[in-house]
């Protein structure tokens, strides 16, 4: 098992404030705390892609610093860095998907993204959503919840049958707090759970999501990272240069690496 440094496990907080549940609904009065869906429409999304912008009313998990879900909000509501840099934060996940000869297979964000559209990044990311099955106040429920919506997205995003990533072949490593701002209006605060899968899968990008995908060895990502032309998604770019390529050497057997319990702090 990794240890996690104590700088990493210092709890996050806004200025001397901690996230909290009764904080949050102090600074956020909008956020649902059924569990239900919040709709935000707003002149932020004018001129977007109209598939993207309605895709922004799908409803992520609100946590509390701990991973504990406190309420639900509106994806554009989680990603609006007006709200992150009060601390808003949601739950996310990231899958890294290799192939049979330990390729990972990445994916180029389609230019029509609301958020860090046109970068590379692992081969998918995304949230699992406030409906049932996808959520989850433990860690084991919120595994499964993962699990399930990385399989949903996979399919949506990527053409990737269902049948071909079977929920019990994810293994879940660790869970990575960061935040990230996009632009000038939209960013990323997320606790994001890190997915590993290997197998064979048919790939059918959708294209308004996937610009484009490769298959790498982790040489030639690394040769991509020298490589001035191209930009990466900030999580990818922490989580690469913190412990993916220690993981990929270890791809055979991740035993000693999965079901970190602590919650590494970026």
């Amino acid at each position: 098992m990794v240890t996690t440094t104590a700088t990493q496990t210092t709890a996050q907080t806004v200025g001397t404030v901690r996230i909290t549940a009764e904080n949050m609904q102090r600074l956020f009065p909008e956020i649902n705390t059924s569990l239900r869906e919040s709709v935000a429409r707003s002149s932020e999304l004018e001129g977007y892609d109209a598939e993207q912008v309605r895709l922004m009313d799908e409803v992520c998990i609100v946590l509390d610093e701990d991973d504990k879900p406190i309420g639900s909000a509106s994806k554009k509501t989680c990603h609006l860095m007006a709200n992150i840099d009060k601390g808003l934060l949601h739950r996310a996940f990231s899958v890294f998907l290799f192939d049979p000869e330990g390729r990972l297979l990445l994916q180029q964000r389609a230019d029509e993204k609301i958020t860090f559209p046109g970068l590379w990044t692992n081969t998918c990311c995304s949230h699992p959503l406030g409906i049932p099955g996808e959520t989850g106040d433990t860690l084991e429920a919120a595994i499964v919840g993962v699990r399930r919506a990385a399989q949903r997205k996979l399919d949506q995003e990527l053409g990737i049958p269902a049948k071909q990533v079977p929920l019990d072949d994810f293994e879940f490593l660790t869970r990575i707090h960061y935040k990230a701002p996009s632009n000038g209006i939209w960013g990323e605060h997320e606790i994001d759970y890190i997915l590993f899968i290997q197998t064979t899968v048919d790939v059918a990008p959708n294209p308004n999501e996937v610009k484009d995908t490769k298959y790498v060895t982790a040489d030639e990502l690394k040769e991509m990272f020298q490589d001035p032309a191209l930009s990466f998604t900030p999580w990818f770019k922490l989580i690469c240069e913190t412990m993916l390529f220690e993981w990929w050497g270890s791809l055979k057997d991740l035993s000693k690496y999965a079901n970190e319990q602590d919650i590494r702090r970026m």
